[in-house]
């Protein structure tokens, strides 16, 4: 749950992210191209919609080049807001979805406290942006994403099935540092942020690319509990 230390605890977490922005500015379009069904995320996406009212205010929360889900929810009427920590993703956002508003900024910077305030929201999706945050961080970030969230907000998640922490990956030509947990572990600690799952499906994914080897995504709905 939420409570007044987690400023405090984000103090404590060493916030480097030194490569991963370059890495996605690096990558850009092919991400897309190399990540070109997704019928997990589109599926997801789908329930969020049909939880919220036409107008709600939705975050996209690591948004990459704003397709599929920033396209999908403001096609659904939603009002949709993108973050990325990449300056190129989200011009490439920018271009794709017009009516949707995209800012550059690390999660980090929307805990209670930090230095920047995007109000709240109906409805938040974080499709593969969690996974990119060391563990110690990723309860932090859960916790922010709650506080975002109106009483009684959905909040829509993927990660990818592996039991890994901070664990650097070539991805496209770059280098990553990612962080999975096997899937009971992951309930937990969802959970113990003040979300109920309500939906859960997974897909065995096999990249267009060749140095991306085959992965076993999760896609989480979920209700901020109050």
């Amino acid at each position: 749950m939420i409570n007044s230390d987690d400023a405090t605890d984000y103090e404590s977490v060493l916030l480097d992210r030194r490569g991963q922005a370059e890495a996605f500015d690096a990558i850009g379009d092919r991400y897309d191209e190399a990540f070109p069904h997704k019928e997990g995320q589109l599926a997801a996406g789908q329930w969020l919609i049909g939880s919220l009212e036409s107008g709600a205010r939705v975050l996209d929360l690591g948004c990459g080049t704003g397709v599929p889900t920033s396209r999908q929810l403001a096609d659904a009427g939603l009002r949709v807001v993108g973050v990325d920590l990449s300056a190129r993703m989200v011009e490439l956002a920018g271009q794709y979805v017009p009516e949707a508003t995209f800012e550059q900024a690390d999660i980090a910077d929307l805990r209670p406290g930090g230095p920047r305030d995007l109000g709240r929201f109906d409805g938040v999706a974080a499709f593969f942006s969690l996974l990119m945050l060391p563990r110690a961080e990723i309860p932090l970030a859960l916790r922010t994403i709650r506080q975002l969230l109106l009483p009684g907000g959905r909040f829509v998640l993927s990660m990818v099935e592996a039991d890994v922490d901070d664990f650097a990956i070539p991805f496209l030509g770059n280098t990553i540092r990612v962080s999975g947990y096997l899937r009971e572990d992951l309930h937990k600690v969802i959970e113990a942020a003040g979300f109920e799952i309500v939906d859960e499906s997974s897909y065995t994914y096999a990249p267009a690319v060749a140095d991306v080897p085959p992965e076993e995504q999760v896609f989480l709905c979920c209700r901020r509990s109050d």
